[in-house]
C-alpha cells in the first residue's frame, strides 16, 4: 500500500510525538518528518515533499498563515491541513484563502484528524464540524431576504392587481380577463390581503416599486 507521507509542524514536542504515534499506527500513513517552527517547516517541505503537512498556525520565526502561502507557492502538490487550537472564523477564512485544504481543532486531533487527512488525500476539503456550522451561518446571513410578497400572488391575482393599479374598474378587468365581476373582486381582495395593502393608493405605490407600471 502506498502510504500518505505526512510532515508535522508544531512547536510543542509532546504534541508532535503523540501525533507521530497516532499516524504511524495507521496502515495507510507514515510521519516522514517534524518541524518546530515555520522556517524549519518550509525547509523540510522542500526536502521531503510530503503529501500532507499538519500545520499549527502559531509557531516561532514564521507564522503558520505566512508559511501556508509559501507552501502553496513552492509545493503545490503538498496539501496543508491546519491543526490549531483557534476555533475562530477569521482564522478559518484566512487559512482557506491562503490555500489550506482543511481545518481541524487540536482538541479533536484523533480519529477526526485521521479522517481529515484521508479526506484531503481524496481531493476533498475538511473543516471541523463546529467551524462548518459557523461558515454556514455566515453564508445564510448573506443570502438575499425572502422574496417580496408579490412572489406569493397567483398569476391571476397579479394580473388583476396590475389592472387595478393602472386604474381599471372591476367591470373593465372582468371584460379584459374574461372573468365575472365577482371573481375579479375576490382576486383583488385576496391579493390586497396577501400584500398587506388597504387602499388603491398603496397598491399603486407598490406596483410602481415592483416595476409593473
Amino acid at each position: 500500500m502506498n502510504k500518505t507521507h505526512i510532515l508535522i509542524a508544531d512547536d510543542h514536542a509532546v504534541l508532535r510525538a503523540g501525533l507521530k504515534l497516532l499516524i504511524d499506527a495507521q496502515p495507510d500513513m507514515i510521519c516522514v518528518g517534524e518541524a518546530s517552527d515555520g522556517l524549519e517547516m518550509l525547509s523540510r517541505v522542500q526536502e521531503l515533499q510530503p503529501n500532507v503537512v499538519l500545520l499549527d498556525l502559531s509557531m516561532p520565526r514564521l507564522g503558520g498563515l505566512v508559511a501556508l502561502l509559501d507552501i502553496t507557492r513552492r509545493a503545490p502538490r503538498t496539501y496543508v491541513l491546519v491543526l490549531t487550537m483557534y476555533a475562530d472564523e477569521e482564522y478559518l477564512r484566512q487559512a482557506l484563502a491562503s490555500g489550506a485544504r482543511g481545518y481541524v481543532l487540536k482538541q479533536a486531533a484523533d480519529q477526526e484528524l485521521l479522517a481529515a487527512i484521508r479526506a484531503v488525500m481524496r481531493g476533498e476539503m475538511y473543516i471541523h464540524p463546529a467551524m462548518t456550522r459557523a461558515l454556514l451561518g455566515e453564508i445564510v446571513g448573506r443570502l438575499p431576504l425572502p422574496a417580496e410578497p408579490a412572489a406569493v400572488l397567483s398569476a391571476r391575482e397579479k394580473q388583476v392587481i396590475i389592472q387595478v393599479a393602472h386604474g381599471a374598474t372591476n367591470r373593465e378587468i372582468a371584460d379584459r380577463l374574461n372573468l365575472s365581476v365577482k371573481t375579479v373582486e375576490t382576486y383583488r381582495a385576496r391579493a390586497m390581503e396577501k400584500l398587506g395593502l388597504t387602499n388603491r393608493a398603496a397598491l399603486v405605490r407598490y406596483a410602481q416599486e415592483q416595476g409593473w407600471l
